[in-house]
């Protein structure tokens, strides 16, 4: 076992752990919270796992999660939005988190990674990663401050 296997194995149990319980436990806006929080943690975790297998292909299974994850919670909240408006969920702390995660797992692929297309596209996936992420746990707590409707 390499360090970069350790390394998924830690960020993936300890992230899916925290989901499970997330989504197992709590209001909706916990569950909706913890589905973003999952594939905010999984999209790192196979990041790790393309660098501890050598297998590029999980870097694109990586890029296409990090796209439609936060666009899944974005569905999540606009069709939940009545009963979220309420009790908005705290999604501070997770998205942040994850946030975290995310850039240090791309800047220490980035680090070991060839100057190339490999790294454009380590750093596109952490950018949406990140982006995304962050505009979908926003969305989750009550919107963006002077945007209309936010």
């Amino acid at each position: 076992m390499n360090g970069w296997l350790l390394a998924a194995a830690v960020t993936l149990g300890g992230g899916l752990t925290a989901t499970l319980w997330g989504v197992t436990t709590g209001p909706l806006g916990r569950r909706v919270v913890a589905q973003n929080l999952a594939t905010a943690v999984a999209c790192p975790g196979l990041l790790l796992l393309s660098q501890a297998y050598e297998r590029p292909a999980y870097v694109d299974l990586a890029l296409v999660l990090a796209v439609l994850g936060p666009v899944g919670t974005l569905v999540f909240a606009r069709l939940l939005s009545d009963e979220l408006t309420g009790h908005p969920p705290r999604a501070w702390w997770p998205t942040w988190t994850a946030a975290a995660l995310g850039t240090a797992v791309v800047l220490a692929l980035c680090a070991v990674t060839a100057p190339g297309r490999a790294t454009v596209k380590l750093l596109v996936t952490g950018a949406l990663l990140v982006g995304g992420n962050v505009v979908a746990g926003r969305a989750l707590t009550g919107g963006i401050r002077g945007v209309r409707g936010g």
